[in-house]
Order: C-alpha cells, then sequence, then structure tokens
C-alpha cells in the first residue's frame, strides 16, 4: 500500500495544476478555453452529424451501396459545414456481407430456436444448412486444448465470461471467441463455429464483428448466440449429461469479391501549411443490423465538431484533417489504404474516437517521456472536464494505422466503455442510445485538446 502511495504522490506531482490553469466555473480564459467551454453546454454539431447519417443513411455496411450512401452525404456535410479539401479516397477491398438467412435451431434433446447473427469472414452453411453434434468449450483456453481432428463432421460452441468495464479491458479477454475461435476450430476438424456474443448486456441481441481464418484453414460457418441463448445452451449441456446435443444452422453469408469503398478527409487549413497536420479519426461504416450511432457515427461526429469549434476560437497554426475511414469494421481495409496513401505525408498527431459517446474521463499519450510539458498542458487543460491524468502510453485507435506507421505522436482520450459492449455491434446501436451530455462533454474534451495541439509550433512527441 506504502508503494501505491508513493507513485500516485508521484503522479499528482507530475500534473500538478497551476492555479492558473484551473479554468472553473468563472470566466474561461482564451478564445479556446471559451470555445470548449461552450461546446460543453451548447454544442449541436456532433449531434447533427450522428442523427443526420442515422436517419437517412442507417446501416452503412463495409464496401456496399449503403456504405457509398454514407461516404456521400458525409462528402456533403462536411463541405456544407465549411470543411476544405474535401474528397472521397476510393480504394478496392474485398466484400463480405451477411446473406438473408440465419438461424441456429437445437434439434435434440430439447428442441428449440436460438438468436444468431453471422460473423463477419465466415462461410455459408448454404440454404439447406448444416446440422451435426456440438461441442461446448466453456473457453476459448478449453478449445486450443483441444486434440488435433477431434472436432471433425461437429459444430464447436465456444463460451467465455465477459463483463463491462469502463476501459473496455474485457474486450481483450474474450474477444478470441470471436476474432480467431473459428479458424482455430475449424483447424480442428470443426464444421461450423458457435460462439456466446463478444457483449455484456443480458438481451436477446446477438453481437456480430470479424472472425478470421488462418493460412491453409477454409473458411467454415460461423455465428454468435445473444447472451441469453448461450445461457441456455450451457444449461442444455449441463442437463443432457452424456446425450449428445445437436444443432441445426442456417447461415448464409457470401462474398462479393472486390468492391469499391473509400475514405472520407475534410480540412480546417491552417495558417502554415507546411507543417505536419493534426489527424482526427474515425470510422464512417457500421455492421448492417444497426445505424451505427455508437459505433461509429458519434465518433465522427465528435471529431468533425473539435475541428470546427477550434476554428471558431481562430485560425489555427496547423491544418486539423478529419478522416473518416471507410471498411474499419471487416479488416481496417481504409485504415491501411489511407496510410499506403499518404505514407510520405508526415502527421504530427494522431487522435481517435471509436469508443461510443459516453463521457471521457482519462488522457493518455505516447510522449509524456520525449515532451512532458506538452503533455503536461493536455492533462490540465481538460482536468475542468472531469479528464484524469494517466501515465498509460497511448497506442491510437484502429484507423491511425498511418501515425502508427509513422512512429508519430498518439493521444487517446479514453471514453467510458461501461455500457458500450451492451450495444457493441447490435441491431440497438441506435441514435437514442446516445446521452446528449455526455457526447458534449466529448467534443469539449476535443476541442480543448486538438486546440492546444493545432497551435502547437514545434515538433512533439516520440518524433521530436
Amino acid at each position: 500500500m506504502k508503494t501505491k502511495l508513493l507513485a500516485l504522490a508521484a503522479s499528482a506531482a507530475f500534473f500538478a495544476t497551476p492555479a492558473a490553469a484551473q479554468l472553473g466555473p468563472g470566466p474561461c480564459g482564451g478564445a479556446l478555453a471559451c470555445a470548449a467551454d461552450a461546446a460543453l453546454e451548447s454544442d449541436t454539431i456532433a449531434w447533427d452529424f450522428v442523427e443526420g447519417i442515422t436517419t437517412e443513411v442507417g446501416p452503412r455496411q463495409a464496401g456496399t451501396e449503403a456504405e457509398k450512401r454514407g461516404r456521400d452525404w458525409a462528402v456533403q456535410w462536411l463541405r456544407a459545414n465549411g470543411f476544405r479539401n474535401v474528397a472521397d479516397e476510393p480504394f478496392r477491398m474485398e466484400t463480405w456481407v451477411p446473406g438473408d438467412n440465419a438461424t441456429a435451431r437445437v434439434t435434440a434433446p430439447y428442441a428449440q430456436d436460438l438468436m444468431i447473427v453471422p460473423l463477419g469472414n465466415s462461410a455459408s452453411t448454404g440454404e439447406a444448412g448444416i446440422e451435426a453434434e456440438v461441442v461446448y468449450f466453456p473457453s476459448y483456453a478449453d478449445l486450443a486444448a483441444a486434440p488435433a481432428g477431434s472436432l471433425k463432421g461437429k459444430i464447436a460452441f465456444i463460451s467465455h465470461d465477459m463483463r463491462p468495464t469502463q476501459d473496455g479491458s474485457g474486450y481483450g479477454f474474450a474477444g478470441p471467441a470471436r476474432w480467431t475461435g473459428a479458424g482455430l476450430a475449424a483447424s480442428k476438424g470443426a464444421v461450423a463455429t458457435v460462439i456466446r456474443s463478444i457483449g455484456t448486456e443480458t438481451e436477446r441481441t446477438p453481437h456480430t464483428g470479424g472472425t478470421s481464418f488462418p493460412e491453409g484453414v477454409a473458411p467454415t460457418p460461423a455465428g454468435a448466440l445473444s447472451n441469453p441463448d448461450a445461457d441456455n445452451l450451457e444449461r442444455m449441456f449441463a442437463r443432457a449429461g452424456d446425450t449428445p446435443i445437436r444443432m441445426k444452422l442456417v447461415l448464409t453469408p457470401r462474398s462479393l469479391g472486390e468492391t469499391t469503398s473509400g475514405n472520407v478527409v475534410g480540412e480546417v487549413v491552417g495558417r502554415d501549411p507546411s507543417l505536419p497536420p493534426v489527424l482526427l479519426a474515425c470510422h464512417l461504416d457500421s455492421w448492417w443490423n444497426g445505424t451505427g450511432a455508437f459505433d461509429d457515427g458519434a465518433g465522427c461526429g465528435i471529431a468533425a465538431a473539435a475541428a470546427l469549434n477550434v476554428a471558431k476560437a481562430g485560425q489555427p497554426l496547423r491544418t486539423i484533417r478529419v478522416l473518416f475511414a471507410g471498411a474499419e469494421e471487416t479488416g481496417l481495409w481504409g485504415s491501411k489504404a489511407y496510410s499506403e496513401a499518404h505514407i510520405d505525408e508526415l502527421m504530427a498527431v494522431g487522435i481517435e474516437s471509436d469508443f461510443g459517446a459516453d463521457r471521457i474521463w482519462r488522457i493518455d499519450t505516447n510522449f509524456a517521456a520525449s515532451d512532458p510539458e506538452l503533455a503536461r498542458e493536455l492533462a490540465q487543460a481538460v482536468a475542468r472536464f472531469g479528464v484524469a491524468p494517466s501515465r498509460e502510453i497511448a497506442t491510437g485507435g484502429a484507423d491511425l494505422n498511418i501515425v502508427r506507421d509513422q512512429g508519430g505522436a498518439l493521444v487517446d482520450l479514453q471514453q467510458d466503455g461501461t455500457r458500450y459492449f451492451d450495444l457493441h455491434h447490435t441491431n440497438n446501436d441506435t441514435l437514442d442510445k446516445i446521452d446528449p451530455a455526455q457526447l458534449r462533454q466529448n467534443v469539449a474534451v476535443w476541442t480543448q485538446v486538438v486546440g492546444i495541439l493545432a497551435n502547437e509550433p514545434d515538433a512533439f512527441g516520440p518524433a521530436k
């Protein structure tokens, strides 16, 4: 305990805030601080974006006509709101779509239907479906321990115990069941895989998401059961004893081959365009089963609102570029394509919003050691919004490949993820789940941080 207290004291000393920098409820002091405070109370830009795209476009499955409509809508919105150099930068990608049928039925010994959705990049059962004995694995580790060939002709069922956490750390524990579980099961002979949804709610709403298969292993059908249905299936195994449980799956996703997606970009042009820009990222696509409000329409609205609010406080020194990445959900296609296309164009710093719309509670950077003064300034500036300092090293969001590839500066504005995995990749990812007050807090924090970074004249971060 004494060691922990000493560490906390050292952290407090590092981030000690001078009285002059503690901006309370009185006069805000400075155009940028005033813009951030105003955003906390009355910003409508982020809401306008996410309300508009979810209402007028809706779901935006990567590589499809719906995603194209989303990009067209975003281009129009950026131009209407005064962004410069707006463009839709196309790239080609392998496109998977979910198909029309998705059913799971226990056929013996306790016949009943279960709620299921297909997993991205998985194969089709065909319209006739497949029926086989189910083998239950309480965890991914149990599946990994199964002997080679032991699942030949069977359906693997992978469970886990994901709990809600503020920092979303449960995703790292439970995620492998979806990310690579189907591929692992297929490598041991399984004809299909079902998993407990990677989610934390108790509603009968299965969570989709991408899966993958190792080289040399043919994709197999794979789907996610809702948490209540996974609970039910576990109870069946407990009750059935040695009696085999059989399941029939009908999952009909298909590959469209290569189609076109794109990254939408726009800029608030700085006073010195020769300086590397500040890159604000999000992703524009969503899965087909929700309208992509939390994941990630809100993120794009937050980034765009911050850029515009900084501009209201005065033209920034550096250009602020927003990147609405395409096709993130099915394999980070847009992030990779943007890095390939712009790798020779140095970015000053990258920030991404892709964890819902609930309040920001912590700020991380990857330059606290190389540029402690700037890291301290950022932490002090957002303390009034309830954001805590941190010594965690920022790793950047999924759509910031270019900054990581360049070895550049990153800031993570960590959002409260307590309820994020209740909604993540489900049909409940809709506008009504966004709390406008928490959305405004995001915009206020982003406005303050982006404004400081965009007006920093010197190189900063790991490349300093």
